[in-house]
């Protein structure tokens, strides 16, 4: 067998199930990892005995003779889901120390599986971010090169999973914040059509776009654990109202017509040519343009397509989202939880200290922005013209659906940038979410998995955008891919 630390969910699972190994021996073995490689800065907060505790359980239920594909596996949420036997921050000083008294849906389905619960992970401040570098408590480092973003939000849960220190982790997109990390570090992410998986416990960065989702190492790892994530939730009001979905099982359904040297006979793939610009840097277009290669390989058909709005996503994205922002993230003025400052005058200035203390420069920067386009005079030229133009981001896609199964293209414009490279330049950060945001806009599923290297031998992502509820067709499209190559099980030197 494979060292511990090597086995994905699958793979573990079964090792589990064959008694070759235990919960409670993997989970030593992680956390003792985590604790090694404490310098990338993925993790914000463990406890042994909890961990423990859950796997000692996991362990016990195998005993009774209790089965499933998640039973004692363990993985990490990000810091955006709240838990009860750990601190949840949203990697901000505003929540330093919070300790909710339930656990987000989220957590509690995945709990309810059995997948044992490791600590929470690094993230940009309240999720906003492209990069891991707004977060309160430091920077989360890119495994394939340590002086690298792992890119953001979820950076936390993409670089745990790249360097092997888990085998997944949660983690939530409002813009692009799973499949942007995923393709910077070589690992799958998948955010689901808006609605799949509650909100309820998740703290609300933008409550219409906010989306949870896994990371895994492998398109079938993010299956299973969407399978257990995902269902209905009465106390979302945003939640799909759809039976319990087993996507393992779609991913696995043969297509009409296919064989097994052209699994993907028959799927006509649409190619926006607004995500091939000339911007786009030549070594992420030359790996999307090999991995879209393979595809045709596979028995795929490649389209030209349009999504003539996509530029327009981002003045659009971050008016909407900073608007939300601004709403949400009033409830932290000091009062009733959080950060509130030692000296004040009055309750106003109380108010005033307690939220320039406790957020991070990114997180008043998009609550300024939220307010100016929510203001008198300001909202019917901001707010509402980027409703609009939001629904006809939303028909553009319908429109290439009516042509084509699947969209495919870049997940960002280049690989991972050095740390610090972008920091006095926020809208260069903006800037790399133009591929990732026109989907997170129409709330539709989308996924980055590994398709090739580009500079320094850094990760490229290919990006796979389905339409709605179209889950399992992405994740079989994504497996069949992963049959044929093996850029999903590439490990950063040294770990």
């Amino acid at each position: 067998m494979k060292p511990l630390h090597e086995l994905g969910v699958r793979e573990l699972a079964n090792a589990l199930a064959a008694r070759q190994t235990s919960s409670v021996e993997v989970t030593e073995h992680l956390l003792a990892r985590l604790q090694a490689q404490a310098s990338l800065g993925v993790l914000l907060a463990s406890d042994k005995e909890v961990s423990l505790a859950q796997a000692r359980a996991a362990d016990a239920r195998r005993a009774r003779g209790e089965t499933g594909p998640l039973l004692g596996v363990p993985l990490a949420h990000k810091d955006i889901f709240v838990t009860r036997e750990m601190p949840s921050t949203a990697g901000s000083r505003m929540l330093e120390g919070y300790a909710s008294p339930f656990d987000a849906t989220v957590v509690a389905n995945l709990a309810k599986a059995g997948a044992v619960m490791l600590g929470k992970l690094n993230c940009d401040e309240f999720a906003m971010g492209s990069s891991n570098q707004n977060s309160a408590f430091g920077p989360v480092r890119n495994p394939w090169d340590p002086t690298r973003v792992p890119g953001g939000s979820s950076g936390g849960s993409a670089a745990a999973v790249a360097a092997r220190l888990m085998p997944a982790a949660t983690g939530s997109d409002t813009g692009g914040s799973i499949r942007q990390p995923a393709s910077f570090t070589g690992v799958n992410g998948i955010k689901p059509t808006y609605g799949v998986c509650s909100r309820y416990g998740m703290v609300a960065f933008a409550s219409s776009l906010d989306q949870a989702g896994p990371l895994a190492r492998s398109a079938q790892d993010c299956a299973l654990l969407l399978s257990a994530m995902s269902g209905f939730d009465e106390r979302d009001s945003t939640s799909a109202q759809r039976a319990p979905q087993d996507f393992h099982a779609a991913m696995l359904a043969a297509r009409d017509g296919a064989s097994a040297a052209r699994p993907l006979r028959g799927l006509r793939v649409g190619l926006p040519r607004e995500f091939f610009p000339a911007a786009l840097a030549a070594d992420v277009a030359g790996a999307v343009r090999a991995a879209l290669d393979d595809f045709e390989r596979l028995g795929a058909t490649l389209l030209d397509v349009s999504l003539p709005r996509t530029e327009l996503s981002i003045p659009v994205y971050y008016i909407i989202a900073p608007a939300e922002a601004s709403s949400n993230l009033s409830r932290y003025d000091g009062v009733r939880y959080g950060h509130r400052a030692a000296k004040h005058e009055d309750l106003q200035d109380m108010y005033r200290k307690s939220r320039s203390e406790g957020f991070g420069a990114e997180v008043k920067r998009r609550i300024m922005i939220g307010t100016y386009v929510l203001s008198h005079g300001y909202y019917d030229a901001y707010y509402l013209q980027a409703q609009k133009l939001r629904r006809m981001i939303a028909d553009d896609f319908q429109a290439c659906f009516q042509v084509c199964d699947v969209i495919a293209g870049p997940v960002a414009p280049t690989v991972a940038w050095k740390l610090g490279a972008q920091g006095e330049d926020p809208v260069a950060d903006y800037l790399a979410d133009i591929f990732t945001l026109p989907a997170s806009l129409a709330g539709l599923p989308g996924m980055s998995i590994p398709a090739g290297a580009g500079e320094g031998g850094m990760p490229v992502g290919l990006q796979l955008v389905a339409n709605y509820f179209q889950e399992g067709g992405l994740l079989h499209v994504a497996h069949a891919f992963q049959q044929a190559t093996d850029w999903h099980t590439r490990v950063p030197p040294g770990y």
